[in-house]
């Protein structure tokens, strides 16, 4: 008799596992075994499903970058007693945590699925039953003997990103998640509709390597009519700073005021990488569309393309932690490795 597929769940907070505090009004999360008392649905899966609390379980607005460390090594422990892998998680964060899982998880060909809820399982309208029991559906589906989705992904409402290519863009409606430059790896009706040619096959070969590292010293600098000299140097003189994520205008654009570009070809030769990345949601930044996209690219900025801003952030602290090669980051930084840029 065949053995029953196994999923292990980690929970590590969000809104799916808060209780509302009579007193203040206030929600704060509470323990895997309260939220699993409220889904009696768990036990009809024809699934060995397990459990890992956070203790204590943390809102997603102080997760930081030990905290993904931490879940990748708990499935690092885990990975060999289990088909799949679920992640409670809070929404505010949770684009960028399932952005570094994906780089922090090499030669992953296992299903690990993020997903939560914009209002409690204890209250009467949740989202997240659906949310949860579809992701573990998901987590454990197989075809001939391989998992249908050997990724990190993000599932929220009906549909199934990937991580490294979802944002978070709804504080009120339960389609919390969009992604807006990849289409939907899965879809969920009466069935489950998987997109199979959005959907990285599993690795040829390797095992499964869990990095651990990520370098924080980095900045996010978002270009805005009449930003000022004085502000933009300020960031560029940040102490022991490697890179910046510079958020431009459409396909790529900025100003070309020469204190501006002189202050980009100054940090640059000081060895500090500079990704541009639109603020556009849908689309992709083309330097070499318009004269001030060229002045950028001239001056050594590189090109983001269609990355997130949230995936940007995890794939510098990421390739950062790799290497200090300044030749070798340019490189990483423009090939996709875990499918985050087309």
């Amino acid at each position: 008799m065949q053995k029953p597929r196994s999923i292990l769940i980690i929970y590590t907070g969000g809104t799916i596992g808060m209780t509302l505090n009579p007193e203040t009004g206030d929600l704060s999360p509470v323990n895997f075994p309260e939220i699993s008392k409220q889904l009696p649905e768990l036990l009809r899966f024809d699934l060995h499903i397990d459990a890992i609390s956070f203790s204590p379980p943390v809102d997603s607005s102080e997760v930081e970058p030990g905290m993904w460390t931490r879940m990748a090594t708990i499935i690092e422990e885990n990975y060999d007693n289990y088909d799949g892998f679920v992640i409670l998680h809070g929404t505010d964060t949770m684009a960028y945590s399932a952005s570094a899982l994906g780089f922090l998880l090499e030669n992953l060909d296992k299903p690990v699925v993020f997903t939560g809820s914009q209002l409690p399982l204890g209250m009467l309208r949740t989202d997240g039953k659906e949310n949860l029991i579809s992701s573990i559906e998901i987590a454990a589906a197989r075809e001939n003997g391989t998992a249908i989705v050997p990724e990190v992904c993000i599932f929220f409402q009906n549909k199934l990103f990937r991580g490294n290519r979802t944002t978070k863009h709804n504080v009120e409606y339960f389609n919390a998640f969009r992604s807006d430059n990849y289409p939907p790896l899965a879809e969920t009706g009466i069935n489950i509709r998987y997109n199979r040619q959005a959907i990285m096959p599993s690795p040829d070969k390797g095992k499964l390597k869990v990095h651990k590292g990520m370098c924080t010293d980095i900045a996010l600098l978002k270009i805005f009519p009449g930003i000022s000299e004085k502000m933009v140097r300020s960031i560029y003189n940040i102490d022991q700073l490697r890179a910046v994520i510079m958020e431009t205008y459409g396909a790529g654009n900025a100003p070309t005021a020469p204190w501006f570009i002189s202050l980009i070809e100054e940090a640059i030769s000081k060895g500090i990488i500079i990704l541009n990345v639109s603020q556009c949601s849908v689309g992709s930044v083309d330097m070499n569309l318009y004269q001030t996209g060229k002045r950028l690219l001239k001056a050594g900025v590189l090109n983001g393309y269609d990355i997130t801003s949230e995936a940007a952030v995890a794939k510098l602290m990421f390739i950062l932690a790799q290497t200090s090669n300044i030749k070798d980051i340019r490189l990483l930084i423009n090939n996709s490795l875990r499918g985050e840029i087309c």
